[in-house]
This record gives C-alpha cells, structure tokens and sequence, in this order.
C-alpha cells in the first residue's frame, strides 16, 4: 500500500493533545499543503486564521460554548446517546470544544465555490499534518463563534466570509483506535 494510502486509512480525530507547541516551520508546511488543495476553478477560496494564544482560545470557546449547549438542548431527546457523549466530555474537560490543542486554524472562505472548495483544504490540513506526527481534529462546534462581535473582530471575519474547520493541531496524548466503518454504497454503471 502507498504512503498516501496509508496516511488516509492512519489519520484520526485527536482530542487529546500535550501542550507542547508545533514549530513554525511545520505549521507553514501544514498550511502550505491546505493551499494545494483543489479549488473550482482554482479560485482558491480560503485564508487562514492560526490561532495559538491562549487569551485568543479562551475567548473563543466562551463564545463558543453557548451555542454549542443550544444544539445540545436540541438533540438532547433525538439522540441521546449523542447528547450524554457530548455532556460527559464538557463535565470531564476544561475545554471541551477545541481540547486544549496548541493550535486552532480556522479555515475561512467566501464566494460561490467556497462550500466545495474549502473542504479539501481542512483534509489537506489534516492528512499532512498526520504524515508530519501531528494529531488533528475537525471540531464543528469551534465554528460556532460568529455571534459573537469580539471574535468577529479577532478573526476579522466579513460578512460574506464563513468559517470551514476549525482544525485543531498537536501532539497526541492519546491515539483513538480505527472506527468501524461501513461498507462504501457504490453502484456501477
């Protein structure tokens, strides 16, 4: 099997991260490799937010954590085997949202190809940062901030502008086991 192969089939979601800092050197290789991800009409796009401050993060999961509680109350009796997960880890965790990680890109985007594009850009993110020893997570509920006018602000987030990711980057403290998957649907024609 080739190392691109086994890069896919090895990455997981990390939600657990030591606290040591990733080097500039390879966070540009990380945001680099995002870069070449394909874009319709090679528009590219995307910019990058990286955010490793710590008085940044915490702003950002105070905006975050409201929001995050609403979809909470809302999937709390459509799937509650979802909800008591999510609420055993806010109970557990001083940051449940982006897990403490060193590093928060936020992946931003705008204009009409933006939705397909972007994407590509967070999985380029985070298979090189997988193929560099580097955990990686896409947290959805980290792109629940933009109520909020501070980190708005921070971000410099427009109007037209919408948040893809964020990732969240670092060293693994501990590396989840493979999900089952399911079989892919595929149908020949």
């Amino acid at each position: 099997m080739n190392e691109v192969i086994q890069t896919i089939k090895k990455r997981r979601s990390v939600r657990s991260y030591d606290s040591r800092t990733i080097p500039k050197s390879l966070l540009n290789v990380i945001i680099e490799a995002a870069n070449e991800a394909p874009s319709a009409m090679n528009c590219q796009p995307w910019r990058f937010v990286i955010v490793e401050g710590d008085i940044a993060k915490k702003k950002l999961l105070n905006a975050a954590k409201p929001n995050v509680n609403k979809i909470l109350d809302m999937i709390k009796d459509s799937d509650p085997e979802r909800y008591e997960m999510i609420r055993k880890r806010y109970v557990e965790l001083h940051d449940p949202v982006y897990y403490s990680a060193p590093v928060v890109v936020f992946v931003i985007g705008s204009g009409r190809y933006a939705a397909h594009s972007c994407p590509l850009a967070c999985e380029n993110m985070m298979l090189s940062a997988h193929s560099l020893g580097i955990g990686s997570c896409w947290v959805g509920f980290g792109a629940m901030v933009t109520d909020d006018a501070e980190v708005r602000k921070l971000l410099e987030l427009k109007e037209d502008e919408t948040i893809f990711g964020p990732i969240l980057l670092g060293y693994a403290t501990e590396h989840p086991e493979r999900p089952p998957k399911k079989e892919p649907v595929v149908k020949w024609i």
